[in-house]
């Protein structure tokens, strides 16, 4: 498929969007004159304290916190994502979703019944008893999906009201609405343009057959270097360059249904474990996690470097038009409010130190596909979790 015209149909909005992958031309996506450009050279390796401050001056702001408050919030939300972890394990089918309210720090789990309710308070998270167990949310957003056909954008169960938000255009709205009488199911409009963006440290540049990407995390195959990016900059097994040198030749990548990929890393580069925060230094990788809803999360792209964000739902599924009346689906990736934009695809997530996926998509708004906060509307981004990656390729994760 172009990708000139692939068009990701995506997002859980509050205004009305549309959603594009952008896989583009360098011209068309230059890096913004408000941030600088990759580096080129070796950069001091930040081991975290600079990126905890930048994430916890975001949370504060956005949350109305003090920075002391949102200091200690930042601090705390590895250990409460772990622990989230281990109880949606423990309990199974029992447990129906996971979020960190960040404005109080307590850490909620949705649980069938008082047995799991118990054992969730016993473990110091608070519980809720709620109606709609994973089938019947599972059965409800397939049902509500199919009912919505082509207008549906995106698709997710949200934790926090423990409902299925279906997002469509916002002049589709209504007669979505008027389609589905399921209460368990919450329709949300968007006027964004959501799109893959595409465009050796994380989050740096990436070229391939005229168009540009960012570089995911390095890390090794059978103790070979290779670095993990999006599979729609990857799509074709394309060879990657940077700066007219060859970076390296695809190996393996996934699009749709999947948005990952991996290549090979020529000699002529050495991977280094730690993203480019394009302030002058890289920030540390350390291992990798999965941030639950409410932890705050930056990422570092080509296009709008570094930005911070929140995780806001996971397992979302995305529709991407392909702008010849066709669409690919892409499943289990996670939303944030984070801004990214063209280019930016297959970029680095992080969360504190930890490696959380590659960038997939995000809302673009206006014929130049800005992210939101740039008009004054929300920042959509969607990004394919870490694990899957390492998992489906037998990839080991390079640190710092």
């Amino acid at each position: 498929m172009s990708r000139r015209r692939l068009t990701v149909l995506a997002g859980t909005l509050s205004a009305a969007a549309a959603a594009t992958a952008l896989c583009v031309a360098p011209a068309a996506t230059a890096a913004s004159s408000a941030s600088p450009g990759p580096s080129t050279g070796p950069l001091a390796v930040d081991s975290g304290s600079s990126v905890e401050e930048m994430s916890a001056q975001w949370l504060a702001e956005e949350k109305g916190l003090t920075l002391a408050t949102a200091r200690e919030r930042i601090a705390a939300q590895d250990k409460q994502s772990q622990k989230a972890a281990a109880l949606e394990k423990s309990l199974g089918a029992k447990a129906v979703g996971t979020w960190l309210d960040q404005v109080t720090g307590v850490l909620h789990v949705n649980v069938t019944d008082a047995a799991a309710a118990s054992k969730v308070r016993a473990a110091g998270a608070t519980a809720k008893v709620v109606a709609a167990d994973k089938s019947e949310l599972a059965a409800s957003e397939k049902a509500a999906t199919a009912r919505a056909g082509k207008d549906v954008i995106s698709t997710h169960v949200d934790p926090v009201s423990n409902k299925v938000v279906l997002t469509v255009p916002a002049e589709r709205v209504a007669a979505t609405r008027a389609k589905i009488a399921d209460p368990s199911v919450t329709v949300e409009g968007t006027q964004a343009k959501v799109t893959t963006q595409a465009n050796v440290y994380g989050g740096q540049q990436i070229e391939f057959s005229g168009y540009v990407c960012s570089l995911g995390f390095n890390a090794t195959k059978s103790g070979a270097p290779v670095f993990i990016t999006a599979g729609h900059c990857a799509e074709g097994n394309q060879t990657f360059t940077r700066n007219g040198t060859t970076l390296g030749t695809t190996r393996g990548w996934s699009f749709p249904g999947n948005d990952y990929a991996y290549s090979s890393l020529t000699s002529s580069w050495t991977g280094i474990g730690a993203v480019d925060m394009y302030n002058g230094s890289a920030r540390a990788v350390t291992g990798s996690s999965s941030a639950t809803v409410g932890a705050a999360v930056c990422k570092s792209g080509r296009t709008t470097a570094w930005t911070c964000g929140s995780v806001q739902a996971k397992n979302v599924t995305v529709n991407y038009n392909n702008g010849d009346g066709t669409y690919s689906t892409v499943s289990g990736l996670t939303k944030s409010n984070t801004c990214t934009e063209g280019g930016d695809s297959g970029g680095s997530w992080l969360a504190g130190n930890l490696a959380q996926g590659v960038t997939s998509g995000g809302a673009g708004y206006g014929v130049n596909g800005v992210c939101g906060q740039k008009v004054g509307q929300p920042n959509v981004a969607y990004f394919q979790p870490i694990g899957e990656i390492l998992s489906a390729y037998g990839l080991v994760l390079k640190t710092a």
